[in-house]
């Protein structure tokens, strides 16, 4: 028994001690930097926190500590807009992806059983080739005298070449290309398992398949819906590769402006400033998503 215990809490303790190396010591760097002053040096910031100093230091730290980083990030126009325009942007993204998603992993769900094996490889197809890549391929496609454009003059459908390249909608193209399969496949986990007699017991009961579609199959489906939008809303409000890429000078998504602060303008201060706000904006989702988990695991017991 007490071995089965100590492996039992080795198991558990794996997990954690992966997150804390990983993701809260970046994070409480990060955050430390962010408390920081700038300045001309290597790196390029002057820490209030020395804690080879011990407590003394810590006093030192509390007795001039300041949050000048922060109110510029919330006082700046800037900042706010680009917030704003990554969450928008974000918002939007997801809403497609899951208006495109959603029948093309119900599609899966109802194909035979010998065909969803294949036709999942094809959703994750694109993953086997590099993130980067795909992306620029994107370029080519959008330009001015890329194939997008060439194909639609070349049918008569246009005049003059479309101006897509270098705008939101472009940003919104490349985003939900490189996410869809992160909303398909929780949507496809979710309608694969689904009893299919409850929709010949609404059927029976006079529903049309439009009915047993909102009543029956898309309220079951709603753990796949929100755990899909989740994996896309999160990183795309983050995104810095699209906007930098197939972006203009009007896409002032906040990943892109965090680059600029830390690689352009060499102010680590502003720009960990910037991504501790952003971690807690995006917290609020999982927060959301892990009290919807709760609930239902409640409910299934």
């Amino acid at each position: 028994m007490a071995t089965k215990s100590i492996g039992s809490r080795a198991v558990v303790l794996v997990p954690y001690l992966w997150l804390a190396f990983f993701f809260l010591a970046p994070f409480l760097i990060v955050a430390k930097i962010s408390l920081s002053h700038d300045a001309v040096a290597q790196p390029p910031y002057r820490p209030l926190l020395d804690l080879a100093a011990g407590w003394d230091g810590m006093r030192a730290f509390l007795s001039q500590l300041d949050l000048a980083n922060y109110a510029l990030v919330l006082s700046d126009a800037l900042y706010i807009e680009s917030y704003l325009q990554s969450l928008w942007i974000a918002a939007g993204s997801t809403a497609l992806l899951l208006l495109i998603g959603y029948p093309i992993a119900y599609a899966i769900a109802r194909a035979p059983t010998s065909w969803r094996p294949l036709l999942v490889l094809l959703v994750i197809l694109p993953f086997w080739t590099s993130f980067l890549i795909r992306v620029y391929a994107w370029i080519g496609i959008l330009s001015r005298e890329g194939f997008l454009n060439q194909a639609l003059m070349g049918l008569g459908l246009i005049s003059e070449p479309l101006e897509i390249l270098a705008t939101n909608k472009a940003v919104y193209l490349g985003i939900v290309y490189s996410y869809l399969p992160f909303m398909v496949l929780p949507l496809y986990a979710v309608l694969e398992k689904l009893d299919e007699t409850l929709l010949e017991a609404a059927a029976d009961l006079g529903a049309t398949p439009i009915r047993a579609f909102w009543q029956v199959t898309f309220p079951l489906s709603l753990p796949g819906v929100v755990a899909g939008s989740l994996l896309c809303f999160i990183p795309a409000v983050g995104e810095f590769v699209i906007p930098d890429l197939l972006g203009g000078s009007e896409t002032l998504m906040i990943g892109k402006t965090l680059w600029t602060e830390f690689a352009v303008n060499r102010s680590w201060t502003v720009s960990s400033a910037v991504a501790v706000l952003l971690l807690t904006v995006l917290v609020v989702p999982i927060l959301f998503y892990q009290r919807q988990q709760a609930r239902a695991i409640e409910g299934s017991r």
